[in-house]
């Protein structure tokens, strides 16, 4: 009898088993379906033609609020306009300079056929051979963009993979915190170097962060590396 009953338990226990196994099967398939989906919607997106849209150097040259908007936000050097024209597949789109702090607007960019997101280009930060009066209007605008902008749906924070965070750069998340404003963080240039321990390292920094979006996009611009989450996260966000 005690036999019997271990036996009837055990062939419970073993289709318990398999349920659970099919339950995860499924899981994964479902959850690797998505993210194919997410990938595609993020190679259509950034597939058809960009082009810029227009410079504004106060609030008041922004187009009324409309289509969501992302913005993308990094020191001075950090490789903004080469990862910018790497996600668009142009080369030209964003103009990329050998002078660090070229860009003292916030530069628009949007599809050509009008349909998706606006894509913001901010003043980089930490790195600027301008007098400190100029300094301080781009301080301004970039602050007033980030608190008034109803439409911004993530400002994605570029941090050089060779350096990770620096103090400039929690100051920038600071002000982020203090705005409510949702950011990710991306590094960049992680083909020329990516420290062992950066990702933890960054991601545990931001996890006590209140805006910080979780987890760490890595990428290489030059490369081509994480260009393609990069695109799917925007599409997830804004479509």
């Amino acid at each position: 009898m005690g036999q019997h009953l271990r036996g009837v338990q055990t062939l419970e226990n073993e289709e318990e088993n398999d349920l659970t196994d099919q339950d995860a099967d499924a899981a994964a398939s479902e959850a690797a379906a998505a993210e194919a989906a997410s990938l595609e919607a993020g190679r259509l997106l950034f597939a058809a033609n960009w082009g810029f849209l227009r410079s504004c150097l106060a609030i008041s040259h922004l187009p009324p609020a409309g289509p969501p908007e992302v913005a993308f936000a990094g020191r001075s050097n950090v490789g903004k306009s080469t990862l910018l024209n790497a996600l668009v597949g142009q080369k030209g789109l964003a103009k990329a300079s050998n002078t660090p702090g070229r860009t003292r607007a916030l530069n628009l960019f949007q599809r050509e056929d009008g349909t998706g997101p606006l894509v913001v280009d901010m003043p980089g930060y930490g790195y600027a051979k301008a007098p400190k009066t100029e300094v301080a209007a781009w301080t301004s605008l970039v602050f007033d963009y980030l608190r008034g902008r109803p439409g911004l749906k993530r400002v994605y924070l570029l941090i050089d993979a060779r350096h990770g965070l620096k103090p400039i750069d929690d100051t920038a998340m600071d002000a982020m915190d203090e705005a409510a404003v949702s950011y990710h963080v991306v590094l960049t240039k992680a083909d020329k170097a990516l420290p062992a321990g950066l990702v933890a390292e960054t991601e545990a920094k931001l996890a006590r962060r209140a805006a910080a979006f979780p987890g760490v996009l890595v990428t290489s611009a030059a490369k081509g590396t994480g260009m393609d989450k990069l695109r799917a996260a925007i599409a997830d966000l804004t479509l």
